[in-house]
C-alpha cells in the first residue's frame, strides 16, 4: 500500500462519487435553509453507503459470486425507480405547492429530507459501487477496507460541496426549486439505467 494505492482509492472515490454529488446538489435546492447539522447528515449517510457497497461487493466476490453476477443485472433498474420515484414526488410537490413565497421560506427552515428517502437516495447512487468489489477482488481485507474508506472520505466532501451549491441556486430559484431538484434526479436515474444497459 504506496501512494498508488491511495491516489486509486480518491479517484476511484470522486467517479463514483458524481451520482450522490448531483443528488446532494438535489436536497439543498429543496431546502436552501439547510443547517450544517443537516448537511453532514446527508453527505454522512451517502458516504456510509459508498463505503459499505465496495465492502460488500468484495464479500460477494469471495463468497457467493455467481449469485453477484446475477444480481448486477438488476442494479440499473433500482437506481432508476428509487431515483424516479424520489424526482417524481418532489416535482409533483413542487408543482402542486400553492403556497406564497413567504409561506415556502418558514416551511423550508424546517423541512429535512426523510431518513427513508436520504436511505433510498444512498442506495440509488452508490449501488453501481458492488460493481468495485470487482475492482478490488485482489486486495486484502485490511486494503479493500481503508480503500473504501477512501472512497466514503471523498464522497463526503464531495457532497457537502454539492449541498452548499444546490442550497445557493435554491435561494435564487425560490419556488421552482424543488421542480428543478426532482427533474436532477429523474435525470440521474436514467443516466444510471442508460449507461448500464
Amino acid at each position: 500500500m504506496g501512494l498508488h494505492f491511495v491516489i486509486n482509492s480518491i479517484l476511484l472515490g470522486v467517479g463514483l462519487a458524481m451520482d450522490a454529488f448531483s443528488v446532494s446538489m438535489a436536497n439543498g435546492l429543496e431546502n436552501p435553509s439547510m443547517k450544517k447539522s443537516g448537511m453532514l447528515r446527508i453527505a454522512g449517510m451517502f458516504a456510509f453507503f459508498q463505503w459499505l457497497m465496495p465492502m460488500i461487493g468484495w464479500i460477494c466476490v469471495h463468497t457467493i459470486v455467481t449469485y453477484f453476477h446475477a444480481f448486477e443485472a438488476l442494479i440499473p433498474w433500482i437506481a432508476l425507480l428509487l431515483l424516479g420515484y424520489i424526482g417524481g414526488k418532489m416535482i409533483y410537490e413542487g408543482v402542486t405547492d400553492k403556497g406564497d413565497d413567504g409561506k415556502e421560506t418558514l416551511e423550508t427552515e424546517e423541512k429535512a429530507v426523510a431518513t427513508g428517502t436520504l436511505i433510498m437516495q444512498a442506495i440509488a447512487t452508490s449501488i453501481d459501487a458492488l460493481s468495485v468489489g470487482f475492482t478490488i477482488a485482489n486486495y486484502q481485507l485490511m486494503e479493500a477496507m481503508l480503500a473504501s474508506v477512501i472512497i466514503a472520505i471523498v464522497t463526503l466532501f464531495i457532497c457537502l460541496a454539492g449541498i452548499r451549491i444546490g442550497r445557493y441556486f435554491g435561494m435564487k430559484l425560490a419556488g421552482k426549486a424543488s421542480i428543478f431538484g426532482g427533474v436532477i434526479l429523474v435525470a440521474i436515474g436514467l443516466e444510471i439505467f442508460i449507461s448500464h444497459m
